[in-house]
């Protein structure tokens, strides 16, 4: 039987300015991909934030991301390897004190936005948040794109890997996602979504922009805490799975 972990982008409120329901996606997911402060997330947000998680047994992750809270970190910034190296380790230290004081503590790391698209490709960088993992915690897990440079590094390093699916993003036909400033990049129907997941879990592919497939490896499931209609397509997600025979467990 497969097994599969479901995560979501959560602690991304910031201040006055509230941002998804973390609480109701908290019942649904079993690994939370939490914001650091960099992009998202003021240290009150992240306190209730890990709270929540451990109130409801889910994994915390440090989502670690540029420094540009502006662009909510899907502008890349050429930032230097020394400096990027400096950031993680900043991000993933400050929310482990977070999930320390809440009964909890980060599990595993995940790049954010533009961040994470940037590290499939990017040596430099990419070496750069491994070094911050394998210096900090090589024990922490790095959840990536299959294929990734990000990936490959870490098991360089020795550092454990976790492939990640998105059921709500497009694919381009070479297997990464598409642009979010392409029409369709960003998928809302939570049906559309929860059939994604299952053909992605149990059949090993996904459906890309030209409306070929490609080979997926799903060992976790993404959805986007912030869209509008997360929480919808979660549940979805995790009906459409658990019907399938698909074991929902978190990875970490």
């Amino acid at each position: 039987m497969a097994t599969v972990d479901l995560n979501a982008d959560l602690g991304e409120s910031y201040g006055r300015w509230q941002l998804g329901d973390d609480e109701a996606l908290l019942r649904v997911v079993t690994s939370a991909n939490v914001a650091c402060g960099f992009h998202a997330g003021d240290p009150a947000t992240l306190v209730r934030t890990c709270a929540l998680a451990a109130e409801q047994g889910v994994s915390v992750g440090a989502q670690v991301g540029y420094h540009d809270l502006a662009g909510f970190g899907r502008r890349f910034v050429d930032v230097s390897p020394d400096d990027l190296y400096a950031d993680v380790v900043y991000q993933i230290g400050a929310l482990d004190a977070v999930a320390r004081s809440q009964g909890t503590r980060v599990r595993y790391v995940k790049p954010h936005g533009a961040l994470y698209n940037t590290v499939v490709h990017h040596q430099g960088q990419a070496a750069a948040v491994v070094r911050a993992v394998s210096e900090l915690d090589p024990t922490l897990p790095l959840l990536g794109l299959p294929g990734s440079v990000l990936l490959d590094l870490a098991e360089d390093a020795g550092i454990p890997t976790v492939r990640e699916a998105f059921a709500d993003r497009a694919y381009t036909d070479d297997g990464t996602l598409a642009p979010r400033s392409e029409p369709g990049a960003v998928l809302h129907d939570a049906d559309e979504i929860a059939d994604r997941a299952r053909r992605m879990v149990v059949e090993g592919v996904v459906e890309t922009t030209s409306g070929d497939t490609v080979a997926v490896d799903a060992d976790s499931v993404c959805l986007h805490g912030d869209s509008p209609d997360a929480v919808a397509a979660a549940t979805a997600v995790r009906a459409v799975l658990a019907d399938a025979g698909v074991t929902i467990r978190p990875f970490a």
